[in-house]
């Protein structure tokens, strides 16, 4: 059935039933918006754990981090796992995020600076940012069941014979290319497919399951316990969820092992080289930090940040639950990157013609009935967890800082029915999202910075008092501007995609030209070897800008551009906050007080202790000054550290570096 077991489809179907039943569980304890956004602020480090772990660990990760160590090698794993470093700062972060005692990300642009319009604003942009990723998030989990629903051999067409046997020619030129042995002669065939492959026309597997229908049911399902039960549906099927994860992410790992003849078969047939976790494109320590700048920043822009950290009962259960899931995580991305490097063992190096197909080829070559069914339950829960926690994160955006903005009279009842119907609608508007996706790894970039201006804002509302509402309009303008708008626009002007300037390529540590601007220049003239050249996929703004001040692009490798592209998206929005801030009049001084009191008041371990906390603080906003790490009279609201930030802060560092050199260990043990 649609080239899937019968077995498989039972364990799919099973998973599915599941989640509708929790979902319906849970719909008996929602009668409030916070109880539907935020599970009534109730739930403890086992749920925090799971929403946490859940919702950082989506198979598009699994998969995108795969597909990159296949291309790439090991270091092509920085894309995630850049993120081990920034745990420790969790410890403080997710707290920061639960202080605040606020609904959703929004509500802090009115909490703080006294600005609906910016809270509005923000949230209308997190709509849409989110059926973009809605879109990811199905079109992963189509990679993946598509390449295990594969066409058989028989009944491939003429055209479906063609891209198949393209695939395997490129293949076989690009390791005489590799090797030096490549005839000038073949040089040409070697261009010609190569624009083919850019084109999307080369194949390594045909599949026969229909996108539109996989993408109706699995938001019918996501939607379905969402509605019903919100946040308590969400953090409860996190746990089944979470342990289908873990299950996806092991499973190729032995088979694979297996298949390619044993543990000690990876030094043989994986380069060495592509081994080592600090060499080559994307592992100089440069290229981490810039990856690891951006994404930090655009992380406190996330519009999900609330809605977990918020529904905590307590700081230690949002900080030790959010860790401690987060560090699973970390231990999940190890284990992606072995499946890629496997990968390499089975396939050989450009041995699949889409790489973001990885994992689902090798599923559907490694692993039985029943077993196919827990990958594909595995990866369905992953993304499930992960599209839930953004729809719902949606949907309190638009009832609290767009509806009810409008219609402030409205009872919690007409909230929650409202809030019902926006899930509905991202995920609808995701489906068209995942209809139009293409290129994951320019994907995997627009999600370590599509967040970056506002995620820039957010971090000095938590720390800076000076802080002005133009400074963020101009911040969040022209960065989007740099960062989301000319890099995904500009190949759609046909002055901007085929000025040759701007088409130019250069060798990479290869000898293989790459472009400088483009993710893809290809012939207008597929057929013509001379042919105009067009730029296509994301547009390099950053490094196009840099290069005006003086940067050398032809002197950079391919990874020495993208490093460039990641420091400026991490730190341009910062130099238009401070600049702008400081021309500007400063923000209203009763607010910031009540803001920052509030953010110094420890949580109350029950509601009547929270409740006297906060009256405390509205009646003397300054009573924690003393606890600020530059003085009381500092426009800087840095804290001094108490024994609990200590000891987590020094546990997560020793956990992120053990984590980091096992992994080298084990890296090292596998080249032998």
């Amino acid at each position: 059935m649609l080239g899937v077991h019968p077995i498989d489809l039972l364990v799919v179907l099973a998973y599915l039933v599941a989640v509708v039943f929790i979902g319906h569980r849970a719909s008996k304890a929602v009668a409030t918006e916070e109880g539907f956004f935020l599970a009534g602020r109730k739930l403890g480090k086992f749920y925090q754990f799971f929403l946490m772990f859940g919702n950082a660990t989506e198979p598009q990760g699994a998969v995108s981090t795969a597909s990159l160590v296949f291309q790439r090698g090991v270091t092509g794993v920085w894309f995630a796992f850049q993120t081990v470093f920034m745990n420790p700062y969790f410890w403080f972060m997710n707290t920061w995020f639960r202080r605040v005692r606020l609904v959703t990300v929004a509500d802090l642009f009115e909490d703080r600076l006294g600005s609906r319009g910016l809270s509005r604003f923000y949230a209308l942009f997190q709509v849409g940012v989110a059926c973009a990723l809605l879109g990811f998030g199905n079109f992963t989990a189509y990679t993946i069941a598509s390449s295990v629903a594969v066409k058989p051999e028989a009944k491939w067409t003429a055209a479906d014979r063609a891209a198949i046997g393209g695939h395997a020619e490129l293949a076989r030129l690009e390791t005489l290319a590799r090797a030096g042995e490549l005839s000038p002669e073949l040089k040409p065939n070697l261009a010609t497919l190569r624009d083919r492959r850019a084109r999307g026309e080369l194949h390594s597997f045909i599949t026969v399951l229909p996108p539109l229908p996989f993408y109706l049911v699995f938001a019918g399902v996501i939607g379905t316990y969402i509605v019903l039960g919100g946040m308590a549906a969400a953090a409860v099927n996190e746990a089944l969820q979470g342990v289908l994860i873990i299950v996806f992410s092991v499973l190729l790992i032995p088979t694979g092992l297996h298949a390619i003849g044993g543990w000690s078969e990876l030094s043989h047939k994986v380069p060495r080289g592509m081994m080592n976790l600090f060499a080559g494109e994307g592992g100089s320590p440069l290229f981490i930090f810039a990856v690891l700048v951006s994404g930090l920043v655009q992380l406190h822009g996330l519009p999900h940040n609330m809605g977990i950290y918020g529904s905590a009962k307590n700081e230690f259960a949002a900080r030790f639950g959010g860790v401690a899931g987060a560090y699973m995580k970390r231990f999940m991305i190890i284990l992606w990157a072995f499946a890629g490097l496997i990968a390499i063992g089975l396939f050989g190096m450009g041995g699949l013609a889409d790489p973001d197909a990885v994992w689902g080829v090798m599923s559907n070559q490694l692993l039985g009935p029943g077993l196919i069914g827990l990958m594909l339950a595995g990866v369905i829960a992953g993304t499930m967890s992960t599209l839930a926690a953004k729809a719902l994160a949606m949907s309190s955006l638009f009832v609290r800082n767009v509806y009810r903005h409008a219609r402030p009279e409205a009872t919690q009842q007409q909230g929650i029915a409202v809030a019902r119907w926006v899930v509905v609608a991202v995920l609808g508007l995701g489906i068209l999202s995942a209809l139009a996706v293409r290129d994951m790894e320019t994907l995997i970039k627009i999600v370590l910075t599509i967040n970056v201006p506002f995620g820039a804002a957010v971090i000095l509302m938590f720390f800076w008092r000076r802080l002005t509402v133009p400074a963020v309009w101009c911040s969040v303008a022209l960065s989007a501007f740099a960062i989301l708008i000319a890099p995904l626009g500009a190949s759609s002007v046909p002055a901007i995609a085929g000025r040759p300037a701007l088409v130019q390529t250069a060798p990479d540590p290869t000898g293989r030209p790459v472009p400088i601007y483009f993710k893809e220049v290809v012939r207008l003239e597929p057929n013509n070897p001379s042919s105009t050249l067009e730029g296509r996929g994301r547009f390099n703004f950053e490094c196009y800008a840099l290069s005006w001040c003086g940067l050398d692009l032809m002197k950079l490798t391919p990874s020495g551009r993208e490093t460039a592209q990641f420091l400026f998206d991490g730190f341009f929005p910062f130099l238009v906050l401070f600049i702008v801030s400081l021309l500007t009049r400063p923000p209203e001084r009763a607010r910031i007080d009540q803001f920052y009191g509030r953010m110094k008041t420890p949580v109350g371990a029950t509601p009547e202790l929270e409740a006297a906390a906060i009256a405390a603080t509205l009646a003397e906003p300054q009573r924690f000054d003393h606890t600020k790490l530059l003085g009381a009279g500092s426009a800087w609201e840095f804290a001094k550290w108490d024994r609990v930030d200590t000891i987590g802060f020094a546990a997560c560092c020793a956990t992120s570096g053990a984590i980091v050199g096992i992994f080298v260990l084990v890296l090292r043990l596998a080249a032998g």
